[in-house]
C-alpha cells in the first residue's frame, strides 16, 4: 500500500490484525487452543532459521568483508551500545512501565540487526550495499549466542533467573543447526531458493504471526493486559522512538572519527540502529518460555520495528533525493 509515495509494509498491517485478532478471539491462538499454535511456534522456528540459511548466500557476504572499521562499529553497537543506553536512560524510568516491558526494552538491545530492510533500504539511499549484507548477516550470526548471554546476564541481575544451558541447548538444535542445514541444501536449493524468494519470504512471515497470535493470545487468557490501557501502548512507542533517534546520533560520531565516507556511513547508521523482528520473535519462546507476559515482552520489539521501518524509510528516501541532486 503506498500513501502519497510512502510505502506502508503489508507485514506491519498483517500484525497489527494479528494483534487485534489476539484480543478478539484469544482462544483458538492460546497454548491448547484448537489452532495448536503452540505448535507452530515451537516447530515454526526452526523452519525460520532452515530458510534464512538457505538463502544465506556467503558470496555476498565476501564482497563487502574488507571494511573492518564499519564492521566493527556496528557489530559493536548491536550489542554494546544499545544495551548501555537501555540501562543508562532506561533504568530511572522503568519503575512506570510493567516488569515485562522493561525486560522487553532490554531484549530489544541485546537483539542483532535486521537483514533484509537494513540492506532494502541502504541500497535506496545509495549506501555501502556489500556493507550492509556482511553487517546485517554477520550480526544475525553473533546473536544467536550474544542475545541469550545479554538476556541472562541482564535476568540475573534483575533478580531473575533463565536456564542458561538449556537455552543454549534448545538455540543450538532450533536456530544454528536449521541454518547449517540450510546452507548445505544450498548446494541443491540454491536455484529454486533464489526463483521462489518471495515465496520462502511469505512462509516466513506466516511463522512469525503464528508466532506473535499465539504469544499474545496466551497474555490475553492469563490476564496479563489486564490494567494497561492504550497509554501502556504510548509509553512504548516514545520508548522505542527516543531510543533509534539516540542511537542513531550517537553513530554519527564514529562515523565522523573514521572519516567514513557517505555511502559507508549510511551502511553504519542503517545497520547500526536496526533491530531483527525476525529474529526477536522466533528467539523469544525459547529464552523466556511460554510465560503469559510474553506478549508484553515482545510488544518493544513489534513496535521498534514498525518505527524504525517508517523512520528509515523516511530518510533513505531524503538521502536517495539527495544523491541524485548531486549526479
Amino acid at each position: 500500500m503506498t500513501i502519497r509515495g510512502f510505502t506502508i509494509d503489508g507485514f506491519l498491517l498483517a500484525l497489527v490484525a494479528v494483534v487485534a485478532i489476539a484480543i478478539i478471539l484469544p482462544g483458538p491462538g492460546a497454548t491448547g487452543g484448537i489452532l495448536h499454535m503452540n505448535e507452530v511456534a515451537t516447530y515454526g522456528v526452526g523452519v525460520i532459521f532452515f530458510l534464512y540459511g538457505l538463502t544465506l548466500a556467503p558470496e555476498k557476504m565476501k564482497a563487502g568483508v574488507r571494511h573492518w572499521r564499519l564492521h566493527l562499529c556496528v557489530q559493536l553497537c548491536t550489542f554494546v551500545l544499545f544495551p548501555v543506553v537501555i540501562l543508562l536512560f532506561g533504568t530511572p524510568l522503568k519503575g512506570f512501565v510493567p516488569p515485562e516491558v522493561w525486560i522487553g526494552f532490554f531484549y530489544v538491545a541485546a537483539l542483532p540487526s535486521t537483514v533484509s530492510s537494513s540492506v532494502a533500504m541502504t541500497s535506496l539511499a545509495h549506501g555501502n550495499v556489500p556493507a550492509a549484507i556482511f553487517n546485517a548477516t554477520l550480526s544475525s550470526l553473533i546473536g544467536v549466542f550474544a542475545t541469550p548471554l545479554l538476556m541472562a546476564w541482564f535476568l540475573s541481575t534483575s533478580g531473575l533467573s533463565m536456564p542458561l544451558l538449556p537455552v543454549i541447548g534448545k538455540i543450538l538444535l532450533l536456530v544454528l543447526l536449521p541454518i547449517v542445514v540450510g546452507q548445505i541444501a544450498r548446494h541443491w536449493f540454491a536455484g529454486w531458493a533464489g526463483r521462489n524468494n518471495k515465496r520462502i519470504k511469505l512462509a516466513d512471515r506466516a511463522i512469525i504471526l503464528a508466532i506473535v497470535y499465539n504469544s499474545f493470545s496466551d497474555s490475553m487468557v492469563e490476564g496479563v493486559w489486564r490494567g494497561h490501557d492504550a497509554s501502556l501502548i504510548i509509553e512504548i512507542i516514545v520508548g522505542v522512538i527516543a531510543l533509534f533517534f539516540i542511537i542513531y546520533w550517537l553513530m554519527h560520531i564514529p562515523c565522523r572519527l573514521f572519516g567514513f565516507d557517505r555511502a559507508d556511513t549510511i551502511a553504519c547508521l542503517f545497520c547500526a540502529s536496526k533491530k531483527s523482528l525476525a529474529t526477536g520473535v522466533p528467539l523469544a519462546p525459547i529464552i523466556f518460555g511460554t510465560i503469559p507476559g510474553l506478549g508484553l515482552i515482545i510488544a518493544p520489539i513489534m513496535l521498534y520495528h514498525f518505527c524504525q521501518l517508517v523512520i528509515v524509510s523516511v530518510i533513505a528516501n531524503r538521502q536517495a533525493q539527495l544523491a541524485l541532486a548531486e549526479a
